[in-house]
């Protein structure tokens, strides 16, 4: 008896008793064979998942730049009415890296969201949260409008219509030495709640605010009360 325990316990293979075994074997053809096709197929899977996984965590590390841009003066603008301003969202690429921003003064007697320094100024992205069509807008119907898939959006840039599944992303504006700044972007849901930024297509309504990560982090989440103050205006 001891000696049959011996053997069941033993670790090579022709001890044990395994048909085809050799001398000095501890793991049998059948055994390496499965162990080898179990590690290959770990290693497929690896290549697959692993890029996928970086692809979609990647941008959640991705730091989102605090960088100001002056857009115009105080007079530059109006509650009534947007004024078309472009702007750079990547810098250091020419025209590729520049946008357009509909900028007005805000209405205290719609602009219900609290107010802070940072939103003195309304400036909407001209993304529809759609797919990312370039939106216009067209004052005497004071709507945002799409020209890909109709979407319309109201003069607060919330969804009036269409496929787009949130307002406008807006941009953080600051007033600073007789110059108006336009800052980071952000989202905001169907209240105007403020999301750190998403892609088109993403809602923030309801499970949609967490099934989607914010597509940069900040050092500042929001809502923001304290950004950096922006540059002082060259030459002064």
């Amino acid at each position: 008896m001891p000696a049959d325990r011996h053997a069941q316990s033993s670790k090579y293979t022709e001890e044990r008793g395994m048909p085809g075994a050799f001398e000095g074997e501890t793991v049998n053809r059948r055994r390496f064979m499965n162990l080898t096709a179990q590690g290959a197929g770990g290693i497929a899977v690896a290549a697959f998942a692993l890029p996928a996984l970086g692809f979609a965590l990647g941008p959640v590390f991705k730091t989102l730049p605090l960088g100001w841009q002056i857009v115009g003066t105080p007079a530059d603008f109006t509650e009534t009415n947007y004024v078309t301003k472009v702007i750079d969202i990547v810098e250091g690429i020419g025209d590729a890296g520049k946008s357009i921003a509909y900028v007005r003064k805000r209405d205290p007697q719609i602009d219900t969201e609290p107010h802070t320094k940072y939103n003195n100024y309304i400036a909407l992205s001209s993304r529809c949260m759609h797919l990312g069509c370039p939106v216009r807008y067209v004052q005497a119907a004071e709507r945002f409008i799409c020209p890909c898939h109709g979407g319309v959006y109201n003069f607060r840039g919330q969804v009036a219509g269409g496929p787009p599944v949130r307002p406008l992303d807006r941009f953080y504006t600051y007033e600073h030495n007789g110059y108006v700044y336009l800052g980071p972007r952000y989202s905001v849901n169907d209240q105007l709640k403020i999301f750190s930024p998403r892609d088109p297509g993403e809602p923030l309504n309801g499970i949609g605010q967490y099934l989607y990560p914010p597509r940069m982090s900040t050092a500042v989440l929001p809502p923001v009360t304290n950004l950096p103050a922006p540059p002082p205006i060259p030459g002064t």
